[in-house]
């Protein structure tokens, strides 16, 4: 367990003398290091000395006692600053802007990360009522990044933790038992997931402490009266190791002697159905060296001095524990015929297992940077793990860490940076975030160095790199939305942005090729540019198409405003033909509205298969109801005086179902075009009627006839895009 030492502990208040701990400090560190902690703590003393936290010492008090705890775990400076000045903001004014200024942006940032973890609560209280909280789940997600980011974010929070348990016999019985709850819930479980032994043992015998009084008192009696016997016996134990050990030819060990937690003695207890004094393992010896090799060298010495009890051997070194924790374990029938319990490790081991993961993680003397991606991968997964323990399949806590997790993906840097992004972000989408000129030079990724494509979905724990190009060239597939190179609104704006800035005519002159291509391959005719110019609120047709070259302007819009344009050009044409007043517009089953008469029979006319978001009129057959066509179908052109008296006013109705239409692709020959075709079809979910397909020998063409199945203009206009992509296709558009 981790205490606080006399030489600098009021004996009454039990509080910290500051200048008696600063020269101890100043004992153990380098000047300017004891400079800096000095600076912080002049720092929490003009702004915390006056505010008490809710355990009722001063801010003060508090950063003292958490530093304190962190300085015996040999943490660097900069976790030291954090935790003295962490509890003034937590609860006085000051701010991160004064840390930044003051101190450093780093320790700002370490007292971020530490106020973003207590969203933690929000995962032990009644979630039901919060989980629809967009600003909490954002919480959440920023805890999740400063912990991933820096560990030692959560070594300040469980030093914190643990002083306020040290602390909590001046609350009362009800507080008391809410913050073991969640010591026992959250913060044990996250140290032993992540191998933080010496934390872990002290929070779980803080939290038995008030959650299970009476039990507690008892263990913790029966372990006191043996206290005096227990301490010689290790003595003679450590001693003939001792000896063996020189004998044996092992040199720089080191061995201590050390009585089972109490929490870890009510668990075996419990376990073993037995009482304290069926506990003969309630001592234990730890002996540290300086090799593998030496590890296994002392535990053949210390089985030659005692017999081993084969069923209590572990070899966590071979096979170690999924926190990464590591030790030779074994139990020998000693002196006295008393079990003990003995613990082999190296020195290295030995840290590993009081910081976990989180000794890989701290900052040496001498500097250096955080650990590279594959300790990063291994850090989130033991968090991730984590969190799958604590929230549990079918609770409320599960639902909601589920929702947390459900929109985000958490990829790094080649520098094991972690970029937060939405899930279904693409390479392209994490290139824009890094930087926009590393997006518009974007011209492939990699993914754990294998190359990928730009559409590819990006997954939490990917390394991403990007492979760019000198100069930046940003393709307008980018932001065809049927491509999938795109996921985040910010890429789009990027793109979008950059394409504005080109040069005007450039533009103007793709935005006209844009138009034409679309209103060609959908074969719409008789649309005006300044028509459409004017629709979307600009002052002249170039304008307009320049927009539409820039991006700002989006085909979806495009074909929107056309099919309103059209659909209005048609009834001014009808009233002509027809001028009488239609009233009480009925809605046909097959989706069609039909002015001035009740529901009638509709067919789609096999002559122009109009679909919605095209142009139509209906035409009074003898005996089969009402004939629907396009309204520029030649049959409909060219039909009599006679004939147009039968003309009647009918547009498009909410009801959509799936329309026949006729399309041309055309490609150069090449295998598998036929297959390619039909397999993105049916990936669209796109039936096919008919298909023929001519070869023309001379030009070394195909020329494909397909009639396909859709549901409006714009299904049209996305299949159209993905057949595009396809190799070798040259064109593809809308037959008459």
């Amino acid at each position: 367990m981790v205490k606080l030492r006399e030489n600098y502990q009021n004996e009454a208040t039990g509080f910290i003398e500051p200048e008696i701990w600063l020269r101890h400090i100043g004992d153990k560190r380098k000047p300017h290091e004891h400079a800096l902690i000095r600076q912080a703590y002049s720092l929490a003393q003009l702004s915390g000395s006056q505010h008490p936290t809710f355990t009722g010492e001063s801010c003060l008090q508090q950063g003292l006692g958490i530093a304190d705890i962190l300085d015996q775990l040999e943490l660097d400076v900069e976790t030291i600053i954090a935790a003295l000045i962490f509890p003034s903001v937590q609860y006085s004014d000051l701010s991160l802007d004064d840390i930044e200024e003051q101190l450093t942006t780093k320790v700002a940032n370490l007292v971020d990360g530490v106020i973003h973890m207590d969203a933690i609560r929000t995962l032990h209280s009644q979630t039901a009522q919060l989980s629809h909280h967009r600003s909490q789940l954002d919480n959440l997600r920023k805890m999740l990044l400063a912990m991933v980011e820096d560990v030692r974010v959560v070594l300040i929070k469980l030093a914190e933790r643990t002083l306020v348990m040290r602390r909590a016999n001046v609350l009362g019985p009800t507080k008391q038992k809410e913050i073991a709850q969640e010591i026992n819930d959250i913060y044990a479980p996250l140290a032993n997931r992540l191998g933080i032994g010496q934390l872990k043992w002290e929070l779980e015998d803080l939290a038995f402490r008030y959650l299970e009084v009476d039990t507690y008192k008892k263990i913790a009696s029966s372990v006191d009266q043996k206290r005096v016997d227990r301490e010689k016996y290790i003595s003679e134990v450590i001693s003939e190791i001792k000896i063996a050990l020189a004998k044996a030819g092992i040199h720089n060990f080191k061995i201590t002697g050390r009585a089972k937690h109490i929490y870890s003695i009510y668990r075996k207890m419990q376990r073993k159905e037995v009482g304290f004094n069926k506990i003969y393992d309630a001592s234990a010896v730890r002996i540290l060296v300086p090799s593998i090799e030496n590890c296994y060298a002392a535990l053949g010495v210390v089985h030659s001095l005692w017999p081993p009890i084969p069923e209590e051997f572990d070899d966590y070194v071979a096979h170690p524990k999924p926190n990464g924790y590591r030790s030779l374990h074994t139990a020998v029938v000693g002196p006295q015929q008393k079990n003990v319990e003995v613990q082999i490790r190296t020195h290295a081991m030995h840290q590993e297992s009081e910081l976990g993961v989180a000794a890989h993680w701290i900052y040496k003397e001498g500097g250096g940077t955080p650990s590279s991606y594959d300790q990063k991968i291994a850090w989130l997964r033991q968090i991730l793990e984590w969190q799958k323990e604590l929230s549990g399949s079918d609770s409320e806590l599960g639902r909601l860490e589920a929702k947390i997790f459900e929109d985000r993906v958490y990829v790094f840097t080649p520098n094991s940076e972690i970029i937060d992004l939405p899930i279904g972000s693409t390479p392209l989408d994490f290139a824009y975030n890094i930087h926009t000129q590393i997006g518009h030079r974007c011209r492939g990724a990699k993914i754990d160095g294998h190359i990928v494509p730009l559409t590819y979905e990006l997954k939490t724990g990917d390394r991403v790199e990007i492979l760019t190009a000198k100069h930046p060239n940003p393709s307008r597939d980018w932001l065809n939305p049927n491509l999938h190179y795109l996921k985040t609104n910010r890429a789009k704006a990027k793109i979008h942005h950059w394409f504005k800035q080109q040069d005007y005519d450039k533009n103007r002159h793709e935005g006209h090729e844009i138009l034409m291509r679309e209103l060609r391959r959908l074969n719409v005719e008789n649309i005006k540019v300044e028509e459409l110019a004017e629709k979307f609120s600009h002052k002249s047709a170039d304008d307009f198409l320049a927009a539409i070259g820039a991006g700002d302007i989006r085909i979806g819009q495009l074909l929107h405003v056309i099919e309103s344009i059209e659909q209005n050009q048609q009834q001014q044409e009808i009233t002509e033909i027809l001028p009488t007043k239609r009233e009480f517009p009925r809605q046909a089953p097959s989706g069609i509205t039909v002015e001035g008469v009740g529901n009638l029979l509709t067919t789609v006319a096999k002559c122009c298969n109009p679909i919605p978001g095209d142009p139509i009129i209906g035409y009074i057959t003898q005996g089969r109801g009402v004939s629907i066509h396009r309204q520029d179908c030649l049959n409909i052109l060219s039909a009599g005086d006679r004939y147009k008296e039968r003309l009647i006013d009918i547009h498009w109705g909410e009801q959509r179902s799936q329309y026949p239409v006729d399309i041309f692709v055309k490609a150069y020959d090449r295998y598998g075009l036929v297959r390619d075709i039909t397999t993105l079809l049916a990936h669209e979910k796109i039936n096919i009627n008919v298909l023929t397909s001519t070869i023309d020998k001379q030009e070394h063409t195909a020329h494909i006839n397909l009639t396909i199945e859709i549901p409006d203009l714009n299904a049209l206009s996305r299949i159209f895009d993905r057949i595009m992509q396809l190799s070798n296709v040259i064109s593809v558009e809308r037959q008459k």
